[in-house]
């Protein structure tokens, strides 16, 4: 049995290399939503729902920060970048608000919450899966040439297999 493991084991480094073969193993990745809060909400609530659910594919190590109690902005944006040096992957749910400008934007440094934590997840060389909500909804300007993997509607098997492109 124990070599058995271990061929196991090599076989996964051998085909994933070292950091995915977790991944491989356990097929689950650390992952950090990006959402408009205020308005996309209930699809985060979903990707949670597909989670719990066995009969979904979509499987992941959720890792993003609740609501933080705070209106310190410098605060806010702490513990944001520490949830996102936690990730491997920043899913990013692009709804209609997307792309909206934060009332504060000028001391988040960014147009919203959502470009703060695609910049930040690029700076932390965070891979990103983009998922339109919408095809007609425009993406936010830190995911050009960003290398991101794509899923042009919000479905479980779509965001899984952007989820292993990534």
């Amino acid at each position: 049995m124990e070599q058995l493991v271990k061929f196991v084991i090599g076989a996964a480094a051998a085909i994933f290399g070292g950091k995915l073969m977790a991944e491989a193993l356990y097929g689950r990745r650390k992952v950090f939503v990006s959402f408009d809060y205020e308005n996309d909400k209930h699809y985060r609530f979903m990707l949670s729902a597909w989670h719990a659910n066995q009969e979904f594919e979509f499987k992941f190590d959720d890792r993003s920060s609740g609501e933080v109690q705070s209106n310190d902005i410098g605060r806010i944006k702490a513990a944001l970048a520490n949830k996102i040096r936690e990730c491997d992957v920043l899913l990013v749910l692009i709804g209609a608000e997307a792309t909206k400008w934060h009332r504060d934007w000028r001391l988040i440094g960014y147009k919203n919450w959502i470009s703060f934590e695609i910049a930040k997840a690029r700076e932390l060389g965070k891979r990103l899966v983009a998922v339109k909500l919408d095809r007609s909804y425009e993406s936010p300007e830190e995911l050009n040439g960003a290398g991101a993997a794509w899923a042009m509607s919000f479905g479980d098997e779509q965001i899984s297999k952007a989820l292993r492109e990534a």
